[in-house]
């Protein structure tokens, strides 16, 4: 049988009990609270701070002679409405001949901050809009020829009507190169808080695929290699 004292003892168990909920949501509630205020004070700050300042070269002076691959002809410019759309605050595009007589082509789009929302567009996404089709995609090593640790490029044929190619790309900035489009962006938000800079590339190198798709990939793996040791001048670490 339970006693008057039993209830009310009960009682008042179950109001310390409720009194001690309310307690920790009242805590957590302000915790949170705080929390939020002091992430928009960092935010704000990061904001206001604003994209770390970089020394680098400008891409119109990357080496006219790259081993035994020297470049032919002037620089490739795109049209005014290409280069809205693209976005990029700096570029190059060139093609270049070895010794030897194999020839590929070399881009670089350079963008100093992807804070404002421009950035480099994946050859994924721009080749089949301009009728590219790509094919055969794997992961392929490039070892920087003088030295530096090898990294993994993406490798695709690729072909609109007649033309085909061998295409190799990467992504690059601040010390970092992945083949991944997904890691390059969240290598870019980490280094965006933790360096205050956002800024990268893409890199693509592409040679002609005549008869032999060996000896197209060994030209652009040949060319991608002499251009990896140069680009950090251009696209800071």
């Amino acid at each position: 049988m339970i006693t008057a004292e039993t209830q009310r003892r009960r009682r008042n168990a179950s109001v310390l009990c409720i009194m001690g909920n309310e307690a920790n949501k009242t805590v957590r509630f302000w915790m949170l609270l705080v929390a939020l205020l002091l992430g928009g004070v960092v935010i704000n700050i990061w904001d206001r701070a604003g994209e770390a300042r970089v020394t680098r070269r400008a891409l119109r002076d990357f080496p006219i002679q790259l081993g035994q691959w020297r470049q032919t002809g002037d620089d490739l410019r795109f049209d005014a409405e290409t280069e809205k759309v693209l976005g990029a605050d700096d570029y190059v595009s060139r093609n270049y001949e070895s010794a030897d007589g194999r020839a590929a082509s070399f881009y670089v789009g350079y963008y100093a901050t992807q804070r404002t929302g421009a950035t480099y567009h994946s050859p994924l996404n721009c080749l089949p809009g301009s009728g590219w089709i790509m094919t055969d995609g794997a992961k392929i090593a490039i070892k920087p020829v003088g030295g530096g640790p090898a990294f993994e490029a993406n490798r695709y044929v690729v072909q609109n009507g007649n033309d085909r190619a061998l295409l190799v790309y990467w992504y690059q900035g601040r010390g970092r190169v992945t083949a991944s489009e997904y890691w390059g962006k969240i290598y870019t938000v980490i280094d965006s808080v933790r360096r205050r800079r956002s800024d990268g590339a893409m890199v693509r190198v592409m040679a002609p695929l005549g008869n032999s798709e060996i000896d197209a990939e060994e030209a652009a793996v040949d060319l991608a290699s002499q251009t990896a040791r140069q680009l950090p001048a251009f696209v800071p670490n």
